[in-house]
């Protein structure tokens, strides 16, 4: 078995950077390998309103994403409308209780979450911008509020960060490919989705 897991985070703005590329890593996979996406949780629960130097910290990456990957969009309008938290385990949890309802909608959710957040100036450590998000979808909104906080969601994040870490992913976006011998990290690039693949001709 091949497999090349994705560790990520809705709401890691290099993530949405690394978007268009995955896509295109996804897409051009060599034969054998399947792809996973691993949750690997940026900022734990939390009612405090984010610190002044953080949102400052945070504005600056968007600015440098926008930079360093063309074509990556913010809306910078979240800082003024919002009011902004350090924690991202609310919107993990989501694409965990989308998955509960189907496997189909984890993909919807992520990017539902990330289209709130980078585009529509939404806060998705919102538990009412999640729940609007996944009826937006076609989930069950009173059974995804339920799965959200449910101890079997929780659990499935937590086993998710572990495994994260036990594979050697120490920020995200990370791509580590496993093969029957070892867990690898690869080198990528959000430009050239090429520099991820060739990599995988030569190691998988």
């Amino acid at each position: 078995m091949v497999r090349l897991y994705y560790v990520h985070d809705p709401m890691c703005s290099w993530c949405w950077a690394f978007r268009p590329a995955w896509h295109a890593i996804a897409q051009g996979l060599p034969e054998g390998i399947e792809t996973r996406r691993v949750l690997g949780g940026l900022a734990p629960d939390t009612d405090r309103p984010m610190p002044e130097p953080m949102q400052r910290y945070l504005r600056q990456t968007w600015r440098l994403i926008q930079s360093r990957v063309p074509g990556t969009r913010f809306d910078f309008e979240f800082w003024s409308r919002c009011v902004p938290r350090r924690s991202t385990y609310p919107a993990c949890r989501a694409v965990i209780a989308a998955m509960r309802q189907a496997p189909a909608f984890e993909e919807a959710m992520i990017l539902a979450i990330q289209r709130a957040y980078y585009l529509g100036a939404a806060n998705p450590s919102d538990e009412d911008t999640l729940v609007r998000l996944a009826a937006n979808i076609g989930l069950d909104p009173d059974r995804f509020g339920h799965d959200l906080y449910a101890v079997e969601t929780r659990d499935e994040l937590a086993g998710q960060m572990a495994f994260a870490r036990r594979i050697g992913a120490r920020g995200y976006p990370s791509l580590v490919l496993e093969t029957e011998t070892c867990y690898r990290v690869l080198t990528h690039d959000y430009n050239v989705p090429q520099v991820v693949l060739e990599q995988l001709r030569t190691w998988a």
